[in-house]
């Protein structure tokens, strides 16, 4: 008996060790998936300007997704495309805006603006978020809230970047955001999770929280080496207060652990159709036929099949920025797979704490010791710290 619950244990260790870093291969969908988001992305934000329609965003990073990983890994049924809808969010809107057909939102002078979006390769989950100033003159450095904002997500995403190796805990990085956002006077927005990711799962149970309060904690744990997370700093010129409006949800994920038998015709196509597309990834309303999905939605929803992402807000009057991105932990270094150009901004204030400064300072690559019978030659040295 022992020894075949030994067997079955070892069994699950060489099925997990093919599905993490471990394995080269997954390596390379991780990246190959993030190269596409990374285009995607820069693709999306280049259309970025005043009088540009939402929608119109939205359609062009989720085409150019679905193009792309169409075009890779070809031999076999592997499955990849949008592993989150593109959703471009305006000023006060904290994310997940994805609208759908007839929507006239449409891009202002000096809006703050978010644009999230991810792909996967076989499950290989990339996810990366950007905020940019949608102005006619982008040489022309931008100051005020506007800028402090930026940065104090820019630099929380940096050190946060720093904070995610082996022997550091989650409880560090919500920490570094907080101080990091006190430099700037800014304050960090509630209920933002940053969740590690595995195949097909983007919503692991180990998950970073952007800001701690006495009615949203999350459990301590400590990061480990092949480890995979999505790192969302989502910043707010206001209280940090989320809450809902009369704006429509239109993503939506699977809940894969439920099922019911659906009256509504049209709810049973929707039902099929994520099921076919969608399995276990979040999806927007707007990759199906329309009509019936906007009628059938409703019943998956009342019956817990699928779970919502709800439009969320700011005060008005206030902006909110975020910076999202794929990171990889492995022994020699954490890797960042998403990196974009930031808004030309001044902020009036800056980092002095000497404990951020120092964190900042640090590279994300780590010194390997080497193995006795290998002593010769040089040791790794880390790379340079970047500049900012």
């Amino acid at each position: 008996m022992s020894s075949e619950r030994d067997e079955m244990e070892e069994s699950d260790k060489e099925e997990e060790e093919v599905t993490t870093l471990k394995n080269p291969d997954v390596l390379v969908k991780y990246k190959t998936a993030s190269e596409i988001v990374n285009k995607a992305l820069l693709a999306v934000l280049a259309e970025v300007k005043p009088g540009k329609n939402v929608l119109e965003l939205c359609t062009l990073g989720d085409k150019f997704i679905t193009e792309e990983t169409q075009k890779v890994y070809n031999k076999g049924k592997l499955e990849k495309g949008l592993a989150f809808p593109t959703c471009v969010s305006l000023n006060n809107c904290l994310g997940h805006y994805s609208p759908l057909s007839g929507d006239t939102l449409t891009v202002q002078e000096g809006d703050v603006v978010k644009v999230d979006l991810g792909a996967h390769i076989d499950g290989y989950i990339s996810v990366a978020a950007h905020t940019v100033i949608a102005t006619s003159n982008p040489s022309v450095p931008l100051t005020g809230k506007k800028a402090d904002l930026i940065c104090a997500a820019h630099f929380a995403h940096e050190i946060a970047l720093r904070l995610i190796k082996p022997g550091q805990k989650n409880t560090d990085v919500t920490e570094a955001i907080k101080k990091v956002a006190g430099q700037f006077q800014i304050e960090p927005m509630e209920g933002v999770l940053s969740h590690q990711m595995k195949r097909f799962v983007i919503d692991g149970n180990k998950v970073i929280i952007n800001k701690q309060t006495v009615d949203q904690k999350v459990d301590e744990f400590e990061f480990e080496n092949y480890e995979v997370y999505a790192i969302d700093i989502v910043m707010s010129t206001g209280e940090g207060k989320s809450r809902e409006t009369e704006s429509r949800t239109t993503v939506f994920k699977r809940a894969v652990d439920q099922n019911y038998l659906l009256k509504l015709k049209a709810a049973r196509y929707l039902y099929n159709e994520v099921n076919k597309q969608f399995p276990t990834l979040p999806f927007t309303l707007r990759a199906f036929d329309e009509k019936q999905a906007r009628l059938g939605i409703g019943e998956l929803v009342s019956h817990g099949l699928v779970s919502p992402y709800p439009v969320l807000y700011e005060k008005n009057g206030e902006f909110v920025a975020q910076f999202k991105s794929t990171i990889l932990v492995t022994p020699k270094e954490t890797i960042r797979l998403n990196s974009f150009p930031l808004p030309h901004v001044t902020s009036q204030y800056k980092i002095e704490d000497k404990d951020l400064l120092t964190t900042l300072s640090q590279s994300t690559k780590r010194q390997v010791k080497k193995k006795k019978q290998k002593t010769s030659g040089k040791q790794e040295q880390g790379a340079e710290p970047m500049q900012t």
